[in-house]
């Protein structure tokens, strides 16, 4: 995604299986490797990992300003 993945939009590198279809690779954006998984991110679930991704994504999302929410 040459200009970034915006909030909310699945990312067209997950395979079916949702797992990253260029994990490892050197083309592989930074800010995919700088995001460090924590207990507090991924909790005991998928679903409890994707509430936390959503919510992340809704907290840094850029207002109609061009500023973050």
């Amino acid at each position: 995604m040459p200009d970034g993945k915006p909030a909310g939009v699945r990312c067209v590198q997950l395979g079916p299986d949702e797992r990253c279809m260029i994990f490892g690779r050197a083309d592989r954006p930074a800010v995919c490797g700088s995001l460090r998984p924590s207990e507090e991110m991924c909790g005991n679930s998928r679903d409890h990992a994707m509430v936390w991704l959503e919510r992340m994504e809704a907290h840094t999302a850029p207002d109609h300003n061009g500023g973050l929410i």
